[in-house]
């Protein structure tokens, strides 16, 4: 006979089994709407919905990983996932496209048909943010740099020229996004047009109606919405077109009353309650307090309202896709870890937040029950044993194989006729140029670097080690203004100049949207005079490139400070299936690591992050070519962790 105790227990478990998934409670009758605001709460095929909801950037994660942290946030008891779309990663060159298979660089991560069939598999449903304008802290917001090859054009407005580029954008992506909507039977169910416009001034209101009308035009139904900071107003949003969002971390209640303000009797949603913050190289790691972000989220859930929590997972910048703010003397790049102290880490572990985030969820949810599958396990981690450097290459030895092209003047990467004539978007643009004769020279960059110039003469630095955030203030960085050194005291006769120019990250926003990187604010001189005619070499570090290096030659002290910046390898062998892991850059200063071809993305002593994360996906069975190209001194090892390293000098 059995307890009333065991009934309990074995009716709760066909109660929970029983219970229906979002899908099947919100669509089992057909589906005949998608998400309404017509009135003060959010419905969705005609039944109450609040939207819970986590941002997860499909770029910003490894394709073998997507399903991993999808299921990570329904495991919360969330409905939907919120992504942005990354232009310039889709359209890399004017006109050419990759959706997954077009050979670009980030090709495995730009799948965005199968990152959305994967939400609607795991029974989330989507909130597409579609830019073109996203900020994201992603390098220059989301735009691809050959829109800065236009005098003429203005980004974010509704200048001819950069709608031209839009409208081809649009008219390619949307139809994508068309396909899976929810009243087509997929999972979007709203889309953002443009990104925290008020932040420009809000002033254009025909850009926001002119990326209505395309959206329009390209067969979008859902709901549209626009998103910023409540205290800025409606400037950036047109109240009769669109719901309006707002993005905070603070004074939940108060923000959410600027909604109601504004668009009374509509639903109230937070599309950025910000989880955590993101970190600038050369300055502290940061963090939000568990008691700040549970404080914050209870008002959202109590208002009640609706939440998008950004980040859910914050992921990486791989490659040299971190953005920047502000710019000049102000300018701070961000780092290639996007962490943002997030509820699920950059690896994808569960934190504290998670926790809390599902705690307070089953506490105050305003929706009907329907089935939450229990949390995945963990991707576990290694620290692999430390590899020896074996063979480098100065960098000299190789400009020579760099794409280059002789201009009268310094330009920047962005203008240099290149990739089928779109320029260059990332890595380092070399200057060079032989002089006939040198005695006691001067070397003067007019203007700024962008972002940080190292001078070789002779195969020879001149220029300081970039160690700690102090040397920030040293010649060849964006914080010096025509700056100046000595490249010689003695006579010289035909030496070899050349300048190597990190692009950190472009702008993600703040209104520098007319910038370049490279030497171009106002030319080079030596003695006050102009120095024409240079070499423009584009050293990009595509996988193409990296994987055809073949000038080796045997490491030698390779920890010694360099004369000049060199490309070190090493190689790990995996005899069992590979592991996530951390490569520890501590006892490197400054560069980039690539493994197999593929740039990991930056390091920094000066800090916060002193580790790159290293996924399983990227490595296999057998060996793998790690190379790190570093500016100013090396190392005998390249070191492992399975933990993330914040430090700051």
């Amino acid at each position: 006979m059995l307890r009333l105790s065991s009934i309990i227990f074995l009716v709760g478990i066909w109660t929970a089994t029983a219970l229906p998934t979002n899908y099947e409670y919100y669509t089992s009758d057909g589906i005949m709407s998608g998400l309404s605001a017509n009135q003060s709460y959010f419905l969705l095929n005609g039944k109450n919905i609040t939207i819970y909801s986590g941002s997860i950037h499909y770029f910003r994660v490894p394709r073998a990983y997507w399903q991993d942290r999808l299921r990570k946030l329904r495991a919360l008891g969330f409905n939907t996932v919120e992504t942005y779309i990354a232009w310039n990663l889709h359209e890399p060159e004017q006109g050419s496209y990759d959706f997954g298979d077009g050979g670009s660089e980030l090709e495995d991560f730009l799948n965005l048909e199968e990152f959305i069939e994967l939400a609607k598999s795991e029974d989330l449903f989507m909130i597409v943010r579609a830019g073109p304008y996203i900020c994201a802290e992603f390098e220059f917001g989301g735009f691809p740099s050959w829109l800065l090859r236009e005098d003429k054009l203005t980004v974010r407005s509704s200048n001819e020229l950069y709608m031209n580029h839009v409208t081809r954008w649009f008219n390619v992506l949307l139809p994508i996004l068309a396909k899976h909507q929810f009243t087509k039977g997929g999972p979007i169910i709203a889309l953002q047009v443009e990104n925290e416009f008020a932040s420009t001034g809000g002033k254009d209101k025909k850009y926001l109606r002119e990326l209505r009308q395309l959206m329009l035009g390209n067969g979008i139904v859902e709901l549209l919405v626009t998103s910023d900071n409540p205290w800025r107003g409606t400037a950036g949003t047109l109240p009769e077109l669109f719901l309006m969002t707002g993005n905070f971390n603070t004074n939940g209640t108060g923000n959410l009353n600027y909604l109601e303000l504004y668009q009374p009797g509509k639903p109230k949603m937070a599309m950025e309650f910000w989880s955590g913050w993101f970190d600038y190289i050369a300055q502290t790691h940061q963090t939000r307090t568990l008691d700040n972000f549970r404080q914050i989220y209870t008002e959202i859930l109590t208002y009640p309202a609706s939440a998008n929590i950004y980040m859910f997972i914050g992921g990486t910048n791989f490659q040299f896709l971190n953005g920047a703010s502000n710019s000049n003397e102000k300018y701070s790049p961000v780092t290639t870890s996007y962490d943002y102290d997030a509820i699920l880490s950059e690896n994808g572990d569960y934190t504290v937040k998670y926790y809390a985030a599902k705690e307070l969820l089953a506490k105050y949810n305003q929706n009907p029950a329907t089935f939450t599958p229990d949390m995945p396990e963990l991707v576990s981690r290694i620290t692999y044993p430390s590899i020896p450097i074996t063979h480098e290459i100065g960098i000299t030895s190789i400009l020579d194989s760099l794409p280059n092209e002789e201009r009268s003047n310094s330009v920047s990467m962005e203008q240099l006729n290149i990739n089928n004539g779109n320029g260059q978007s990332y890595g380092y643009i070399v200057y060079s140029k032989t002089l006939d004769l040198l005695s006691w020279s001067e070397l003067k960059i007019v203007g700024r670097p962008n972002d940080i110039a190292l001078i070789l003469l002779n195969g020879k630095r001149l220029t300081g080690i970039i160690e700690f955030s102090s040397n920030l203030d040293l010649f060849g960085t964006w914080k010096r203004e025509n700056g100046t050194i000595i490249l010689t005291e003695q006579e010289l006769h035909n030496a070899t100049l050349d300048i190597i120019v990190e692009n950190s990250g472009r702008v993600n926003g703040g209104g520098a949207y007319k910038q370049f990187k490279g030497l171009w604010q106002g030319g080079i001189e030596i003695n006050n005079q102009p120095v024409s005619d240079w070499k423009h070499s584009a050293l990009e570090f595509k996988k193409s490139w990296i994987n055809r290096l073949d000038s080796w030659i045997e490491a030698y002290e390779p920890e010694n400070e360099l004369s000049e910046p060199k490309l070190f390898k090493s190689t790990l062998t995996i005899t069992e299936e590979p592991k996530d892991t951390y490569i520890n850059m501590e006892k490197w200063v400054k560069g980039i690591v690539s493994v197999n071809g593929f740039v990991l993305g930056r390091y920094a002593k000066m800090g916060p992050q002193q580790t790159l994360y290293l996924p399983a996906p990227f490595l296999k069975q057998g060996d793998n070519d790690i190379i790190v190209y570093e500016h100013y001194r090396g190392n005998d090892y390249i070191h492992f962790t399975s933990d993330p390293i914040y430090d700051l000098f």
